[in-house]
């Protein structure tokens, strides 16, 4: 009984670690700093301008740093954040990921650009491929990853907005920003399940898979977001510049290592 215990247990805590990780929050946090690559005045002021353009123009820029991308590759990691959390609005799908890993003693460091349906036009792969070789793993191999993130951001902008199109952003252009522009993760020994673990555990599932059906559900009949107001966030049921819109991923962007 104490093995079968052990085995849900584990298997509850993975499954809900994989799961939280692709669910919508509660609350809209463009800047997401797992891998606590910036300072705290970075991440205050990446926070700000990424905030400032989702208010103006509803485009939704979405920063994840993280060690560990719980065996998943980059990009489908980054796709399947941007597509779980929504980011950007369901109407004209216009929402930015970008996912960063910080290189290691065993690995190299990674990046991806990931750009929603109606960002595709705007921000192709190959324009997607340019920003990352210019303006971010040039600064990552520096160890400045937020003068990285922060260029591309710029870059991501400028183009949303039509400061300039992508057939003008040349392989050797270097962009410079103005700070304004965007107003306008123990494994066990392994040992032979008995017939009454194997019972234990389609049990177990069986439950799983009716409480997750049951969730979905509810979740569609109680819909929730979060909106922005006088600083802070809060809850509400309706729908506001500043929740997660709900917007679609297919693959376009561009990933780089170093």
């Amino acid at each position: 009984m104490k093995r079968i215990l052990f085995i849900i247990t584990f298997l509850v805590a993975t499954t809900n670690a994989f799961a939280d990780i692709f669910d919508r929050p509660a609350e809209v946090n463009l800047v997401v700093d797992n891998a606590h690559a910036f300072t705290h005045e970075q991440f205050e002021a990446l926070t700000a301008r990424l905030d400032s353009f989702d208010r103006a123009s509803t485009v939704q820029i979405q920063i994840y740093t993280t060690t560990d991308l719980q065996g998943y590759d980059i990009v489908d990691f980054a796709q399947r954040l941007g597509e779980g959390w929504g980011v950007g609005q369901a109407e004209t799908n216009n929402g930015i990921v970008i996912v960063y890993k910080p290189k290691t003693e065993t690995e190299n460091g990674e990046v991806t650009i990931q750009t929603g349906y109606g960002i595709e036009a705007l921000i192709p792969d190959a324009v997607c491929k340019r920003i990352i070789n210019n303006e971010m793993i040039p600064n990552f191999r520096k160890d400045s990853v937020y003068e990285g993130i922060n260029n591309a951001v710029g870059v991501c902008i400028s183009l949303v907005k039509g400061d300039f199109k992508a057939e003008d952003y040349g392989y050797s252009y270097s962009y410079s920003y103005d700070s304004d522009d965007y107003d306008d993760y123990s494994g066990s020994s392994y040992e032979e399940l008995t017939a009454h673990d194997v019972l234990g555990l389609c049990i177990f599932f069986g439950f799983l898979i009716i409480s997750v059906i049951l969730s979905m559900r509810y979740g569609k009949k109680h819909p929730s977001s979060s909106t922005y107001s006088s600083g802070s966030y809060h809850s509400s049921s309706s729908h506001s510049s500043r929740s997660y819109g709900g917007g679609h991923f297919g693959g376009g962007g561009a990933r780089g290592s170093w």
